[in-house]
C-alpha cells in the first residue's frame, strides 16, 4: 500500500497550467493544497508517507514557503499532519476516525442518492448508467475502478441539486479517498460494490427515493467495514 515519494512525484514538465497563471482568483498555496488533496485522495500517496517541502518546491516550481503553506491547509482540511522538526505526512487515521469519518459520509451519500431520485430526468439517468457500464468495464483494474466510482458519486451528489451538500461530500471524500482504493483492493470487493453500485443507481432512475437512499448507505458501511477489515489484518488499526 504504501510506496516511496520519489515514485510517486509528478514531473515538472507536468505541472498543471492554473498553477502558472497568476490571475486566478485562488492563491498559489491553495492552488498548490488542491492538487495535493486530490493527489491524496487519488492513492499518490500512503497514510503516514512524507510530504518533503523541498521536493514538492522542486516539482511545482514553487519556494519552499509556498508548499509550507499549502501544508498548513492540508492540516486544517485533515489531509495532513505536521510533526515539530519532523516535518509534514498524510494524515494516519485511527479505526475511530475512521469509523466517525464514514459515518457521515453514509449519511451524506444516502441523502444525495435521495434527492437525486427525487430529480433525476431520463438524460441523467441515461447518463447514471453510462457510468455505471464504465465501472462494470473496469472492474478488473483497481486504481480505475476506484476512480470512476469517486466519479460516480460526485455526479449523484451534482444532481441532488445542494451545493452545501455537496461542498460537504467532497470534504469528506478528500479526508476518506485514501482509504477508498484499501476497501476495492480486491477483485471480490470490487465485485460486491459494483452489484451494490447497480441497486443505488437503479433504485435512482427508477425514482425510489428511500430505496436509493438504503442502497447508497450500505454501500458506504459496506465501504467502511472493508476499510477497517483490510486495516487489522495488517496491523494498522
Amino acid at each position: 500500500m504504501r510506496g516511496r515519494m520519489n515514485s510517486r512525484m509528478p514531473t515538472p514538465h507536468k505541472m498543471p497550467q492554473p498553477l502558472q497563471n497568476p490571475n486566478l482568483l485562488k492563491t498559489l498555496p491553495l492552488q498548490i493544497a488542491d492538487l495535493l488533496a486530490e493527489q491524496i485522495a487519488g492513492g499518490r500517496w500512503a497514510p503516514g508517507d512524507r510530504l518533503r517541502e523541498t521536493e514538492l518546491a522542486s516539482t511545482y516550481g514553487v519556494s519552499r514557503a509556498t508548499v509550507r503553506e499549502a501544508l498548513r491547509l492540508l492540516e486544517i482540511r485533515g489531509l495532513a499532519t505536521i510533526r515539530p522538526q519532523r516535518g509534514a505526512c498524510v494524515t494516519l487515521l485511527s479505526a475511530k476516525e475512521i469509523l466517525d469519518l464514514y459515518a457521515v459520509r453514509a449519511a451524506m451519500v444516502s441523502t444525495a442518492s435521495r434527492l437525486a431520485a427525487e430529480r433525476c430526468t431520463p438524460a441523467e439517468a441515461d447518463i447514471l448508467k453510462g457510468r455505471l457500464r464504465l465501472l462494470a468495464d473496469n472492474i478488473g483494474d483497481p486504481a480505475e475502478y476506484t476512480r470512476h466510482s469517486r466519479e460516480l458519486v460526485e455526479y449523484i451528489a451534482s444532481l441532488a441539486d445542494n451545493a452545501i451538500l455537496a461542498s460537504y461530500a467532497d470534504d469528506i471524500a478528500k479526508q476518506i479517498g485514501r482509504y477508498v482504493r484499501i476497501s476495492l483492493a480486491t477483485l471480490e470487493r470490487r465485485e460486491r460494490s459494483l452489484l451494490a453500485w447497480k441497486e443505488t443507481i437503479q433504485a435512482i432512475t427508477a425514482h425510489e427515493p428511500e430505496r436509493a437512499a438504503a442502497c447508497h448507505y450500505r454501500l458506504a458501511v459496506q465501504n467502511r467495514d472493508a476499510v477497517l477489515e483490510e486495516l487489522s489484518r495488517t496491523g494498522q488499526a
